[in-house]
């Protein structure tokens, strides 16, 4: 257990700023949590395997580039770790599971995405964990969840989409089932296990009660179907692919330009009335087929390709420009080298660069904290670690050892 050489964190600060999280999390979702809350000022210490360390570290390139060439820290590890610190471990040991017991005494919040059992298997489960720490708030998050006939099943991202049903409902309407684009399932679990683990820590505060939390990439996913999942509860009709159409507006989804395209989201019968008018075309909005949500709805095969037709002559800029005089939602479909040197996202934050010592330029650039608070804003006080790289400084601190 050694500690690389690295500039002083500046000091916690923020909403959290005290609040100590031992994470056991790899991967996504696990680490979007964990992430969150040490961007709220909470001192998470990361517990990895020595010598490996959370697989995502190997999931590249991109990797940080040193003076000596490509480092075990790729991008994709860099998106969900900052403000953290590294501490290796070998829980198989009896060594190291007393050790994880010693730092489970000083922790407000333990989280772990092990299969279900893992962690009670080696002596590290809820129930042990309580027994040295009443009061802790202890997130499990697995594939499937901790109870059901799935629990012991693997469970990763694709997976979770495939089997909630977003993947039904995504890609082109001919084509076949696709995923999003991003690990959409685990950035959601992750976030809905830091609204779990704030509430429980409330409750914690107000009667000095610790809890289990018990959250699934299945669940979550199911949970954020949202409105098709309603529509279908309500119907009793299974949602179809609609490539980039809505399931209860037109219209919305992508247009044709001469150049390119644009989006269109219009949500409104006077929105839809100004829309034909700046194409040229007023009489589409009369028209009985068209003339209110419900109609369009029902027509929408008819509908879109007349207006596909129209749209088709525009530039993108023109026609944006003419939709945004006249208030109707339009948008440009970036790609992500265009997302992040845009203006709103200078002006916003959400691109910040990030001392890191094994970087040859001196440090890495991530992605912004979406959360603005006016009292308490997020920081960005810690690189994404060096597997180990503060074994002996958070066994000194917490531990008091060394």
């Amino acid at each position: 257990m050694t500690d690389a050489a690295a500039a002083p964190a500046a000091p916690a600060s923020g909403p959290l700023a005290g609040l100590r999280v031992l994470d056991f999390s790899r991967i996504l979702a696990g680490p979007t949590c964990t992430q969150l809350l040490g961007d709220m000022g909470a001192d998470v210490v990361k517990v990895e395997r020595p010598g490996l360390g959370d697989d995502t570290r190997a999931w590249g390139p991109p990797f940080v580039e040193s003076p000596e060439g490509p480092t075990r820290e790729s991008a994709y590890y860099l998106s969900a770790n900052r403000n953290k610190r590294s501490l290796t471990l070998d829980i198989a040991s009896e060594e190291g599971r007393a050790t994880a017991l010693e730092l489970a005494k000083h922790a407000d919040v333990f989280i772990q995405n092990f299969k279900t059992g893992d962690m009670a298997r080696r002596g590290l489960g809820y129930d042990d964990i309580a027994k040295v720490n009443p009061n802790i708030v202890y997130c499990s998050i697995s594939g499937y969840g901790q109870t059901g006939p799935n629990k012991d099943k693997s469970g990763y991202d694709l997976m979770a989409q495939g089997f909630g049903g977003v993947m039904s409902l995504t890609g082109p309407v001919e084509g076949p089932p696709m995923k999003v684009g991003v690990g959409i399932a685990d950035v959601m679990c992750g976030m809905y296990a830091t609204v779990a683990v704030l509430a429980a820590l409330r409750h914690r505060d107000a009667t000095g009660e610790g809890q289990h939390i018990d959250l699934s990439l299945v669940d979550s996913q199911i949970a954020w179907m949202i409105n098709e999942g309603a529509n279908y509860m309500l119907s009793g009709e299974v949602p179809q692919r609609r490539g980039n159409g809505h399931p209860n507006i037109v219209p919305y989804g992508v247009f044709p330009c001469s150049d390119g395209h644009v989006i269109v989201a219009v949500g409104n019968d006077s929105q839809f009335r100004r829309f034909c008018e700046l194409l040229g075309a007023p009489e589409l909005a009369d028209d009985d087929r068209f003339a209110t949500n419900p109609a369009r709805l029902a027509n929408r095969d008819a509908l879109n390709p007349a207006l596909e037709a129209l749209t088709a002559k525009w530039t993108k800029g023109a026609l944006r420009a003419e939709m945004e005089a006249k208030a109707v939602p339009v948008g440009p479909i970036q790609d992500v080298g265009e997302v992040f040197n845009s203006d709103q996202v200078q002006a916003r934050g959400m691109r910040v660069s990030v001392p890191h010592p094994a970087a040859a330029s001196g440090s890495v650039d991530l992605i912004g904290n979406p959360i603005n608070f006016s009292k308490t804003p997020v920081t960005y006080r810690r690189h994404p670690p060096m597997c180990g790289e503060h074994s002996a400084e958070i066994l000194s601190d917490w531990l008091k050892k060394g």
